[in-house]
């Protein structure tokens, strides 16, 4: 039994509602499906969401769910198989398949019938069986390759993995028309419902089309009781294996949470409020900047607690939870900081960090991927990863709250280096107290690391890229705590010091993965952003010269 709708007079309303309508509300009932997907079981919600990120670029489509999007392709295929919405960008690869280099949104019907789409995947393969590294070209092509399958398979119904196991078999979830009983049966009410309910929602705002008597909130209701028929004949199959209903509410209510999108703006605003505290010294400016921060600090701990709950292990398996620690750990070591010194403009800094970490992690998903993903084997010890990986990682919050610091040193060195004397005491003593505390950790990591790697690979340290690069960022720091210690390093020169030296960092947690590319860390190797770091590097490189030429002056 098939549910391609188009063939039924209620696939006209599916038609309609995405000719016609603008953005729809969201069948919620769909999103608690239990599916196993990318190696784990999560809900309907996070399979559409991360499908549609894969293909489009972006979690919904013009306003409309993923729910939406990704039902209506398995229902319609033929309305999007025409429609421009598959997210090509880069430019090389656009060219090859005779492309409109002015335009990053292709229909699926125009990739495949590309006559050198089996050219450029054949060029693919012949690089991957020689172990080449894969620069953006080709790994703009692995992209297209992913978008491909996932589109398959979501038309053809074999990614719709909804169906666990009988007791006693494999873990390995079916797709609903490859099973046995009453789910085809059920799955296929499921979708009549969902057209039912889009019908609906168009004859509400279309009254002319009165062809379905039901009202929006009537089909909703209908739709949930077809889902919940669905998951309890599903879990009846195998109690065992099917996830608890709290589960998977709890990750819905993460998708739609987006905390680290509210903590951002948190620190925005907490941020913009030091500045006023420090230019007004009116105590309610302050007030609400520490509000704002505990606010944004207690919503990016929330964000965290989801994360650990959902995945089982701590967050820091990949660049985006690792992006997201560093802006943690960058409002904590400021906090304490301003604690002990009483040196407001720390916590601008950190505001700062924070808020630019955490709008990378939310504007930038096709390069930091915020899928919650299964551990790779040698990262399977929740132990291990608690004691190296974020130990590691949080050393690099350190350094990026000294960079930021720096910056600001520098802006008071430009204005009048005699008239900010005392700011730039300041900062400079809490720049020294932050790389202090990030050599520490950075070292403390690094051995851990060590005896990690004795565990997991037989050898306590093989000049790894990634731990050559850890080892060269420490030893680029300590000397700057020897230089301060031996007076050969300034307050001008700890500002500098402290912008420039970051590129070690960048070096050791964006460029072994991202640029490089090699080595036994290859779990955390990905793609993208490269230009954004290097005109970040470049632009940070421009400011201390104008810094130095500008002091020079005075």
């Amino acid at each position: 039994m098939s549910l391609k709708l188009l063939k039924r007079p209620l696939g006209l309303f599916l038609l309609l509602f995405f000719m016609m309508s603008p953005a729809m509300a969201v069948r919620d009932s769909v999103k608690f499906l239990a599916i196993q997907n990318g190696g784990r079981l999560k809900p309907f919600d996070t399979f559409a969401k991360e499908s549609l990120q894969l293909l489009h670029g972006k979690r919904s489509l013009e306003g409309r769910s993923a729910i939406d999007v990704i039902m209506t392709m398995y229902m319609v295929p033929d309305l999007w198989e025409n429609t421009k919405f598959i997210s090509i960008k880069n430019l090389d690869l656009k060219r090859e398949l005779k492309f409109e280099e002015g335009q990053n949104l292709f229909s699926m019907k125009d990739i495949l019938s590309s006559t050198r789409l089996r050219l450029i995947i054949e060029k693919l393969r012949s690089r991957e069986a020689m172990k080449e590294k894969l620069n953006p070209y080709y790994q703009a092509i692995q992209k297209i390759e992913g978008q491909i399958f996932t589109y398959q398979s979501i038309v053809s119904g074999q990614a719709l993995t909804l169906v666990p196991p009988k007791q006693g078999e494999s873990s390995q979830w079916l797709p609903v028309f490859h099973s046995t009983g009453p789910f085809v049966d059920l799955f296929s009410k499921i979708g009549s419902e969902f057209a039912m309910s889009v019908g609906a929602e168009v004859k509400d705002r279309k009254p002319e089309l009165d062809t379905l008597k039901k009202t929006p909130a009537q089909a909703e209701i209908d739709l949930a009781q077809k889902v919940s028929d669905f998951s309890a004949a599903a879990r009846a199959q195998n109690p065992e294996l099917y996830p608890k209903d709290r589960d998977i509410k709890i990750e819905v209510f993460y998708n739609s949470l987006q905390p680290f999108m509210w903590s951002w703006i948190c620190y925005l605003v907490a941020g913009f409020m030091f500045l006023m505290f420090l230019l007004s010294h009116r105590k309610w400016t302050k007030n609400t900047a520490f509000f704002f921060l505990f606010a944004g600090f207690l919503i990016h701990t929330l964000g965290f607690a989801f994360r650990i709950y959902i995945s089982g292990r701590p967050p820091v398996s990949n660049m985006y939870e690792t992006v997201i620690w560093v802006a943690y750990g960058a409002i904590l070591f400021g906090f304490i900081i301003e604690r002990i010194y009483r040196h407001t403009v720390v916590l601008i800094g950190s505001c700062l960090v924070a808020m630019l970490c955490l709008i990378l992690a939310d504007l930038a998903p096709a390069i930091l991927d915020p899928s919650l993903q299964p551990l790779e084997p040698v990262l399977v010890s929740n132990f291990w990863l608690i004691i190296h990986v974020m130990t590691i990682s949080i050393s690099y919050a350190a350094f990026f709250l000294a960079l930021a610091l720096g910056n600001i040193g520098l802006f008071f060195y430009i204005r009048n280096e005699e008239k900010n004397k005392t700011s730039i005491n300041q900062v400079t003593n809490a720049i020294y107290r932050c790389i202090q505390i990030g050599v520490v950790l950075l070292a403390a990591g690094i051995i851990l690391g060590g005896i990690w790697a004795d565990y997991s690979w037989g050898r306590f340290w093989g000049w790894d890229p990634k731990e050559t690069w850890a080892l060269i960022a420490l030893l680029g720091y300590l000397a700057m705590l020897h230089g301060r210690l031996g007076g050969w390093i300034k307050n001008f020169g700890m500002n500098v010091w402290a912008v420039v030296a970051f590129s070690l960092v960048i070096m050791a947690w964006y460029g072994v993965n991202f640029v490089l590319g090699a080595g036994l860390h290859s779990y955390g190797f990905g793609a993208g952003g490269i230009e954004y770091v290097v005109g970040f590097i470049v632009a940070e490189i421009i400011y201390v010269v104008y810094a130095w030429m500008m002091r020079g002056k005075a």
